[in-house]
């Protein structure tokens, strides 16, 4: 299932009833204190009660009401549920989905007593017609009397042992319904409906902002305590041999978490050295240490090392549940992740939530208040939320340019540039970012008049992604800057090229400003098939207007010794998930180890040098400040 929406009623400083559009990838944005991690907390009390437990002080202090409201609602449903042993059955056969055909739960919390009751209602189009009311509300016996006073036949009924097998028969014998939007409280056989519903939410997992980020705490305990539990009964027969085989199993988790910092600071994950603090005693748990240079454990690092190790410790701790429950989605909620981060790690947070937002049933909510970090987001994924005479107000930016507009006003979204830039690159992503310096690097050890983009600070490198609001802003407030542009597009095998249009405004401007639409399809079009199979070890052949990234997921996936079915089987969202690793490969492996000659087979119309050859000329010509 996924989050739809969120509503909000009387909680904290929501007093009025607010509904919140939820996408595979939401981030949460405003000024300081005003509601951004509420809305993360009350899906932990919705979902969890745990983190976070719901508490009398939640209550609006503004309300006329004891009561609060949080509610979910869910699409991709599931077809069936099974709700006794004779038969299944669906929400929408129960009439148990509001008017959009989605799962619309209300948790409503009493906050008069001190510990406060929950009470779970489904928002239904439900049946008013007094025949069908108050099916739910009624044992077997009371239905099958039910049936008898309706004069239904038995012998048309499947199952007479089955609950669900007698309302469905009462409820096609009703010719008008009645049908209205009510609520349905879970109670009766609804609870039963509930509890199988409950099982089958996404599961919810918070990382909060204002935590110790120490190496004790229980992110980086938990996926250790595991390894440890199974490897002690793997080995309960061996004694002599526990203590080796936990330190095996539970390193391996450890290394798994190292593994993925590498996708945000390779630097660092080449640093942390894996060991165990003191020796094992049979009746504790083995305890579990990551250090950096000079042994320095982690909770002796900086904040913001500890955070990027911790944030990636929960990453794995969400995994290993997906993996338990392997037939639920799962909700990453994350406060203000680019808290004590550089701004290269901000950089690689947002490309890896946005990649962990694509895969298969899994879904990132994110807070942060930094307008650089909003600015590396999709415009779509933004939810601006801010103080009204009546209420609050959660804006979606993807609603409306204005929206877009106000949000860039209210943060005061404007990039600082350092007086040393002389030149700004606007690419699509950030995989174009990362090609185009390595490419430099190659080409300007053949050609030292050729700037090496991956240490010259003299030019600043924009990601604008078509739809983030950093492409707005670019687009809206650098020309104050006085700095010449060039601007470097994908093509994507259109006639006229995807961004013609703005490649055309660029071409006329008077500061020396230049745009290019790539000749091939795009980027990874520009990579050597022999560097692919010398990293990626697969064969490939492909020309200038091939999906190249498509091509290796592909082969890549035929390829795996995992691999249970045919590429054409696999759904079009683990497709385009393939895709996305192959191409963040490409650009970050791949091109590494290409050679001058190897880009020249490729490039023969020298493309990539005459971008970089403007690029550096626009650097030579410019005036000192």
């Amino acid at each position: 299932m996924k989050l739809k929406k969120v509503i909000l009623e009387n909680f904290r400083s929501y007093k009025e009833r607010v509904s919140i559009d939820i996408n595979d990838l939401t981030a949460f944005i405003g000024k300081n204190d005003i509601g951004k991690s509420t809305v993360l907390e009350a899906l932990e009390i919705f979902f969890n009660n745990s983190l976070v437990k719901i508490e009398q002080d939640d209550l609006c202090v503004h309300s006329t009401s004891d009561k609060v409201t949080i509610g979910c609602i869910f699409t991709d449903i599931p077809d069936k549920f099974v709700i006794d042993a004779s038969a299944g059955t669906s929400l929408e056969k129960e009439f148990l989905l509001n008017e959009e055909k989605q799962l619309e739960i209300h948790k409503v919390y009493d906050c008069s007593k001190k510990t406060v009751p929950c009470e779970v209602f489904l928002i239904a189009n439900y049946p008013s017609n007094e025949t069908v009311v108050d099916l739910h509300d009624l044992t077997q016996a009371k239905l099958k009397k039910r049936i008898k006073d309706l004069g239904i036949n038995e012998e048309t009924i499947g199952d007479l042992r089955s609950n669900v097998s007698l309302r469905q028969a009462i409820y096609q014998s009703c010719t008008d319904l009645q049908l209205q939007v009510r609520e349905v409280p879970a109670k009766g056989e609804v609870k039963s409906i509930w509890e199988k519903i409950n099982s089958q939410l996404p599961l919810y997992s918070l990382f909060q902002s204002d935590r110790p980020s120490l190496d004790g705490d229980s992110e980086v305990q938990d996926p250790m305590k595991l390894a440890i539990k199974e490897a002690l009964e793997l080995v309960e027969p061996e004694l002599i041999k526990i203590k080796e085989a936990v330190q095996k199993k539970a390193l391996e988790v450890a290394g798994s978490t190292v593994e993925k910092l590498k996708d945000m600071d390779a630097n660092l994950a080449k640093q942390l050295k894996p060991h165990f603090s003191e020796e094992p005693r049979w009746d504790r748990i083995f305890k579990l240490s990551l250090d950096g240079d000079n042994d320095i454990p982690i909770n002796k690092r900086g904040s913001g090392v500890r955070r990027l190790i911790l944030l990636n410790f929960f990453r794995a701790e969400a995994e290993r549940k997906i993996t338990e429950h392997s037939n639920r989605g799962i909700i990453y909620a994350i406060e203000e992740p680019e808290t004590a981060q550089h701004p290269n790690n901000q950089i690689l947070l947002a490309d890896a939530f946005k990649t962990l937002s694509e895969a298969v049933n899994s879904q990132v909510i994110l807070t942060t208040h930094v307008p650089g970090f909003a600015g590396l987001l999709p415009t779509n994924s933004l939810r601006y939320i801010k103080e009204t005479s009546i209420g609050k107000e959660v804006m979606n930016a993807s609603l409306q340019e204005e929206t877009v507009q106000e949000i860039a006003e209210a943060l005061g979204v404007l990039p600082p540039i350092h007086d040393s830039v002389k030149v700004l690159v606007f690419v699509e992503g950030i995989h174009d970012i990362s090609a185009l310096k390595t490419l430099s690097k190659i080409i300007h050890e053949y050609d030292s008049t050729i700037l090496n983009l991956e240490t010259d600070r003299r030019v600043v490198m924009v990601p604008l992604g078509g739809s983030t609001l950093k492409g707005w802003v670019e687009h809206q407030y650098l020309k104050t800057f006085n700095l010449p542009e060039v601007h470097v597009y994908d093509s994507d095998n259109l006639n006229p090229p995807k961004y013609q249009t703005e490649c055309d405004k660029v071409n006329t401007r008077l500061d020396g400003s230049k745009a290019f639409s790539t000749k091939k399809r795009e980027m990874e079009n520009y990579i050597s098939y022999r560097a692919i199979k010398e990293v990626l070890g697969i064969e490939i052949a492909f020309t200038s207007q091939c999906n190249v990234p498509n091509l290796v997921a592909k082969l890549i996936h035929e390829n795996s010794s995992d691999t249970d079915k045919p590429w054409e089987e696999v759904n079009e969202k683990k497709q385009k998930q393939k895709e996305s690793n192959a191409k963040k490969r490409l650009n970050n492996e791949v091109i590494q180890v290409m050679t001058y000659e190897q880009l020249c087979e490729v490039d023969t119309e020298k493309e990539v040098e005459e971008w970089l050859r403007t690029i550096s000329r626009l650097c030579l010509e410019a005036v000192p400040n």
